[in-house]
């Protein structure tokens, strides 16, 4: 008798694990929304990327630009976009769309910043020692840029119970490298209503 309840006791266990661990996953468009915890989404750093990239090429500072460079697009690099947020936000992620959304927009040239062009200085390097004369790639030729854009997201979360709100707030600012001159600052904001 006992051997069975024990049996039984373990198979219940078994199916109950079994029953809990099983999940459905279905494959959905990556342009979807799909807001399941009110976080801080992909959803959200694509609208706030291309939102704030449109206003960023509409403003004067584009034309000024090409007016006193010959009509040249401006060269602009993505530096850091820092996470403030009450939430762990790959901010890597928002800065390739920042760039997604520049380069898109053909009115400006983007360089590599940060530990990609260490990466390309590396290659270059390893290429002076390692690589033919003809297809060597020389030192003292990169673009330099002429703009540096810079931010950070910032969140603020008013809960009661189980309702929250939680508010985003992406703040960029695009700096004139030469002059130290800030040429355009924006920001984005997104807040969104949470029930449990």
């Amino acid at each position: 008798m006992k051997k069975l309840l024990l049996v039984v006791t373990a198979f219940v266990a078994v199916s109950v694990i079994t029953v809990s661990c099983s999940h459905k996953v279905t494959r959905i468009d990556p342009g979807e929304q799909v807001d399941l915890s009110g976080r801080w989404n992909n959803t959200d750093s694509r609208l706030v990327a291309d939102e704030m990239i449109e206003t960023i090429l509409k403003d004067k500072w584009v034309s000024n630009h090409q007016e006193s460079h010959g009509g040249q697009k401006p060269v602009v690099i993505v530096g850091f976009v820092t996470n403030k947020s009450h939430e762990h936000i790959e901010a890597e992620t928002f800065v390739k769309d920042v760039e997604q959304s520049f380069i898109k927009s053909g009115k400006v040239r983007l360089v590599q910043g940060g530990k990609k062009r260490e990466e390309l200085r590396a290659e270059k390097a390893d290429q002076q020692t390692n690589a033919s004369t003809s297809s060597m790639k020389k030192f003292g030729l990169e673009q330099g840029a002429d703009y540096i854009l810079q931010g950070s997201i910032n969140s603020i979360v008013d809960s009661q119970k189980r309702k929250k709100v939680v508010y985003y707030q992406v703040n960029l600012e695009l700096t004139n490298i030469q002059s130290n001159e800030v040429v355009w600052i924006g920001d984005k904001k997104i807040a969104k209503y949470v029930q449990n």
